[in-house]
């Protein structure tokens, strides 16, 4: 730390300016007027220096890590010469900082002593831009045109004069303008809190002081990044994952492949290998990708590191233009979140090889994209848009989480009630599903499974999932999770869909969604039998799969594991496999030797 700066004052700027990024958050949940902002809280705020460089980052979604310094940088370089005080920009094209087109930015630079000082940074995921579908969040679109409303950067605020003519584009291009105009007025509020408590640091600190601090602020998170880096064994490791399909192409898998390095107080993440783009839209931008990257290896790392423009400083995230991995026009895109979900498991696989014992397995490959949109008798639009993700993967030291959100995504669960409130909709089930988990001796995270009636006339679902054929692979012997389901009627027809699906749903038809499980780490035969029989008697592992899966034999009467039997078993089951040691990697469960 430069001596110039009072370390105790800088503490105490440090805790103010990450209070002011989560006040932020707070502002845009209790303002916003979408479930999939207010419930799912599928945002992010952020403030950065007067160059667009990220100082600090609300308690949000770590897939934004990437985009919102991208996205900054087009608005800095396009416009920064002109700015003044009482401007405010938007954006959301992909292919020119933003990241898909629901996603829309909002930044409002923060002057004071006569110069630009600090930016405030929103993102927030709108429930619908426009397009061929409602939600805009179609998997099958083909390109970009079809996505809905490309924003450039564009000044939305010309020091202080609102732009009329870009409102009321906004509003003739959506289906639900005052839920759009709404949530887009949330985020202005956001940064109007930020650029309030900004001030009162300044008129603190003074704007120099401010601007010292800022900077080491970032220093700060890269020299601890790179101290905790540098403690890591150097290499180089790979690893290659599979997405099920595209949603045009079925069944025709796309390759992921990561290569990460490490050397000395640096890394390096190379998705060369990686697929080339695909018609569906489920292209990343490079600005995803390297949020993926970020947060894999940002999960390895020490808590008390800032996540800023220090710790990107010190990982460098590359993909070939053309790949899924950094799309190009025409690439469509909307639903590239599940390839940035796929892709942080693509780099856990990488960095098991090189820390076995602090990475988990696959997760459920969440989210899951849940759209459903329409008109209602009287010609009104209703929108539901939500995200489900559920199951982590087994950990070295404990199970994977059940029901919690993905690390990726940091989301919450709407409501049941709310939803029912507010949509055409009943949800009839919310629930675990047993014997789904990845069996390991640490098991993986149990998913579950949501019913979905619709109640109105008709509307467009859409459906975005994975993980339906290439199972989320365990790790040093433990089995992969079960695969996720869809189901349309399940308490009739009970038709199996696809796992990416756009197709029209009429009154009283019922979707069933399962997530994937969560993938196992460790070799089941060393799962501790207690916590086999609290598995059982919570429902989660069945008396069956107890016995085959993991070597356990329970008593049903007295809820007790018989320990010689269990024994006996355990050592059958060993002596059986084809295989003496567990591999590092399974996408299917393991085979028994062949008979004779």
């Amino acid at each position: 730390m430069s001596q110039a700066v009072d370390p105790i004052a800088f503490e105490l700027f440090k805790n103010a300016i990450f209070s002011i990024a989560d006040e932020m958050a707070l502002t845009i949940c209790r303002t916003t007027y979408s479930g999939v902002l207010r419930d799912n809280m599928d945002f992010s705020t952020a403030l950065a220096d007067a160059d667009g460089k990220l100082v600090a980052q609300g308690l949000t979604l770590p897939g934004h890590l990437g985009s919102i310094p991208t996205a900054l940088d087009v608005v800095v370089e396009r416009f920064g010469a002109g700015m003044a005080p009482g401007d405010v920009y938007i954006m959301n094209d992909p292919f020119d900082g933003g990241m898909h087109l629901p996603d829309i930015f909002i930044f409002k630079p923060i002057y004071a002593e006569g110069r630009r000082i600090a930016f405030a940074a929103t993102i927030c995921h709108h429930a619908d831009v426009g397009g061929r579908v409602p939600g805009s969040n179609a998997s099958d679109s083909t390109e970009i045109f079809q996505e809905g409303l490309r924003i450039p950067p564009l000044k939305m605020y010309d020091r202080g004069r609102r732009n009329e003519t870009l409102f009321a584009f906004i509003e003739k291009n959506v289906r639900i303008p005052v839920q759009v105009t709404g949530d887009l007025r949330a985020q202005l509020a956001a940064c109007h809190i930020a650029e309030t408590q900004f001030g009162e640091l300044i008129g603190r600190y003074g704007g120099e002081t401010v601007e010292v601090y800022m900077r080491e602020v970032i220093d700060y998170a890269e020299r601890l990044t790179r101290a905790a880096v540098a403690e890591l064994p150097d290499g180089e490791f790979s690893f290659e994952d599979w997405i099920d399909d595209d949603g045009i192409d079925l069944d025709r898998p796309i390759r992921l492949f990561v290569t990460v390095t490490k050397q000395g107080d640096a890394m390096q993440v190379d998705w060369t290998g990686t697929s080339p783009q695909v018609k569906g839209a489920i292209n990343n931008t490079l600005s995803f990708t390297k949020a993926a990257s970020y947060t894999a290896i940002r999960s390895v790392l020490p808590d008390g590191i800032p996540n800023n423009e220090g710790v990107f400083r010190v990982i460098e995230v590359t993909a070939p233009p053309g790949t899924i991995a950094n799309g190009v026009l025409p690439a469509a895109c909307a639903a590239r979140g599940l390839t940035g979900f796929r892709m942080v498991d693509c780099c856990f696989g990488a960095m098991a090889m090189m820390l076995p014992d602090r990475v988990c397995a696959a997760s459920d490959g969440g989210n899951t994209g849940v759209s459903i949109g329409g008109y209602d008798d009287q010609r009104r639009p209703f929108i539901y848009v939500d995200f489900a993700c559920g199951t982590w993967g087994g950990r070295p030291w404990a199970d994977g989480l059940d029901g919690n959100s993905n690390m990726f995504a940091n989301m919450a669960s709407q409501s049941v009630e709310v939803i029912e409130a507010e949509q055409p909709m009943q949800i009839l089930a919310y629930e675990f599903v047993p014997d789904r988990a990845g069996p390991g001796k640490f098991r993986g995270g149990t998913p579950y499974r949501r019913d979905y009636r619709f109640l109105e006339r008709e509307a467009v679902l859409q459906v975005r999932s994975d993980r339906h054929t290439v199972r989320p692979y365990g790790l040093y012997g433990g089995w992969p999770g079960k695969p996720s389901a869809n189901f349309l009627d399940p308490e009739g027809e009970n038709r199996p869909m696809p796992s990416k699906l756009n197709m029209t749903i009429r009154q009283g038809d019922v979707l069933r969604h399962e997530l994937a499980g969560g993938g196992g780490w460790g070799d089941p035969l060393e799962r501790d039998p207690a916590a086999v029989l609290r598995d059982v008697r919570n429902e989660m592992v069945g008396i069956d799969s107890a016995k085959a899966d993991y070597g356990v034999v329970i008593d049903a009467e007295a809820w007790q594991v018989d320990q010689a039997a269990t024994d006996r078993l355990r050592a059958e089951l060993r002596a059986a496999r084809a295989e003496p040691e567990p591999p590092k990697v399974l996408w299917r469960d393991p085979t028994a030797k062949a008979a004779g």
